[in-house]
């Protein structure tokens, strides 16, 4: 529960680290697991002094434990060694101090340890970190490089060296880091962080070179294989030898099986490319000359046609074929016009055959009445009724006599 303190009333220091042992004591035994990074047996002491480390956290914790407790994994136990600690946790209240008390030590064997990786490679593998569109493409060529590895390795020598040889204008950010040990997580996500913080920086090789597994766990981190999953830029892994294959590997956006591979892959050969580009020089002249010699064949082929040859040919031969075409029409409608002049003539000569004015011209003549009504019989008029008489040459009135 919470202790009610203040400026006017605080707790002594003994009193804090008191209640502070009061309630580490409570926590009761616990199994821990973690690196050795040092271990101290004294000639004649009954105490062992280790301390543990989590190589993850860069967290150490100190451990004692009974001669007699280590001397029953001396033979398979050192430093740099991954163990689990039965211990119960104390607090050494004059110092201030947390340690634990070992009742037992287990070392973590390869067998277990590839048991750990494998469950931990499936479950970040279901979180989707593996996946292979989340992975992103390489530049062709970076301006800068970043380069995480263990100072002045063979490793770091590979990938500078090849670089160079392939593209001597490539620059290089380099981190130098512990690539095993308790401090080579920490240090390798450290450098992998700032690196990605760098606008200049193009891609990132971790590179490192072969060894055991125990040397090669730290590339297969839990907190490391996040990291690497959440930069923005490229990484490239090149850990150990083309059988090694840590969990950095397949979160990477690209795995190369050596660091000289590494450098194959990240950086162009000049002198390749430089082949490369006299080949699609050699071919686009290739191809634009075969065009050219195309054209101007089908251009020749063009200009050889008659046509082309005697352009005013074609026209004078249209010419001639619109001037028979113009004397048949003329023809034609002269034809039609005489027919039709002739069929017009027996047309007129049958109307004035049949007009009523040849009639009168043969000295007949027709009577009409005042209202224009034709006389057709005596009975239709009466004596004093005015007619009128036409004749061929015109019309005259008449009177109707007894």
């Amino acid at each position: 529960m919470a202790l009610n303190t203040s400026a006017e009333s605080p707790l002594p220091v003994g009193e804090v680290s008191r209640l502070i042992g009061g309630w580490i004591d409570r926590l009761g035994a616990v199994w821990v697991e973690g690196q050795i990074t040092q271990l101290s047996r004294r000639p004649g002491a009954g105490v062992v002094f280790l301390t543990l480390r989590d190589p993850s956290y860069d967290i150490s914790v100190g451990v004692t434990c009974f001669r007699q407790v280590f001397d029953a994994v001396a033979d398979v136990v050192t430093e740099g060694a991954r163990v689990v600690v039965h211990a119960k946790p104390e607090w050494y209240a004059p110092r201030g101090q947390l340690s634990l008390r070992a009742v037992e030590i287990r070392p973590v064997g390869i067998g277990e340890l590839l048991a750990r990786l494998e469950q931990l490679k499936r479950s970040l593998g279901a979180e989707g970190l593996f996946a292979a569109d989340r992975k992103k493409s390489l530049p062709f060529l970076p301006h800068r490089v970043g380069l995480v590895c263990g100072r002045a390795s063979a490793a770091e020598r590979d990938v500078l060296e090849n670089a160079r040889r392939r593209w001597p204008h490539v620059r290089f950010e380099v981190r130098n880091v512990a690539v095993q040990g308790v401090n080579a997580v920490a240090q390798v996500v450290q450098a992998v962080k700032e690196l990605d913080a760098l606008d200049e920086v193009d891609v990132i090789i971790v590179a490192r070179g072969g060894g055991s597994v125990e040397d090669l766990l730290p590339f297969s981190d839990e907190q490391l294989v996040r990291a690497v999953a959440a930069c923005s830029t490229p990484v490239v892994s090149a850990i150990g030898h083309e059988p090694d294959s840590p969990l950095l590997d397949l979160v990477a956006d690209l795995r190369a099986s050596t660091p000289t591979d590494a450098a194959k892959k990240v950086v162009p050969d000049v002198g390749e490319e430089l082949v490369r580009v006299r080949q699609l020089r050699d071919r686009a002249l290739r191809t634009v000359q075969g065009l050219l010699d195309r054209e101007e064949h089908g251009l020749a082929h063009a200009l050889a046609r008659p046509c082309m040859e005697h352009p005013r040919r074609m026209v004078d031969e249209r010419a001639a074929e619109v001037d028979a075409l113009v004397a048949r029409s003329r023809r034609v409608l002269g034809h039609l016009l005489d027919r039709a002049d002739s069929e017009l003539a027996h047309t007129r000569a049958r109307v004035v055959s049949l007009s009523p004015a040849a009639t009168l011209e043969r000295g007949y003549a027709v009577l009409q009445r005042a209202d224009g009504a034709v006389v057709r019989s005596p009975d239709e008029v009466t004596a004093g009724d005015p007619l009128r008489a036409r004749v061929a040459e015109g019309e005259f009135p008449v009177r109707v006599g007894e």
